[in-house]
């Protein structure tokens, strides 16, 4: 008998994320293992006592790590990949029903932090993943693309020899006695010719 799913959009009553991720995956490995708790202390003095509460700087600098593991630019992209993915929400610590930043948010907090404080999280971070053995020295991989120039094959043109002057020799015989000869660049030949003493004067 052929098998048909039905496919009915109903509420989940009961749903824990947790139990929705592998433990092998990479995502998971790192919420677990990895400390990020280092980031308030390293951002607190950036931030004001009063107004609105910030966007979480943990929760910012997941995302930054998101979008250089999985090679997204655009943080629109950003927000709308995050939220299709269950590994990636247990990373940063949403629930399947709570909303994810605006794309806006995370531009303006990535003006907020200097450059220092991205190199300090790379090195600690990277320190955490050595010391959890994520990362090994064993192999390395070297990833390369072709980029297609941006020029056209109709404005190319052939390579011309820059103008050199032509040396002069100085020839001294019984014949022509402190005679200058010259040698001038055929371009038409593309050859030196020998000019004789009446041509070098005229």
């Amino acid at each position: 008998m052929q098998g048909y799913k039905q496919f009915v959009d109903k509420v989940v009553l009961r749903f824990r994320l947790s139990e929705r991720v592998p433990k092998q995956n990479l995502y998971r490995r790192l919420a677990e293992l990895l400390d990020w708790n280092f980031l308030y202390q390293q951002t607190q003095d950036l931030y004001s006592h009063t107004g609105q509460p910030s966007l979480d700087p943990v929760v910012f600098f997941k995302l930054m790590l998101v979008s250089r593991l999985e090679n997204l630019v655009s943080d629109r992209r950003l927000v709308e990949h995050c939220s299709l993915r269950l590994d990636i929400l247990y990373f940063l610590g949403y629930e399947v029903d709570e909303d994810l930043p605006w794309h806006s948010t995370i531009s303006r907090t990535r003006q907020l932090f200097p450059a220092t404080v991205f190199e300090h999280l790379f090195d600690h971070v990277f320190a955490q993943c050595v010391a959890a053995g994520l990362v090994t020295g064993h192999t390395q991989a070297v990833d390369s693309a072709f980029v297609k120039a941006n020029a056209s094959l109709e404005s190319l043109c052939e390579k011309q020899p820059a103008e050199v002057p032509p040396p002069v020799l100085q020839v001294t015989s019984k014949e022509e006695v402190e005679t200058p000869l010259a040698l001038r660049w055929s371009s038409e030949n593309r050859q030196w010719q020998v000019l004789s003493s009446t041509e070098v004067v005229g």
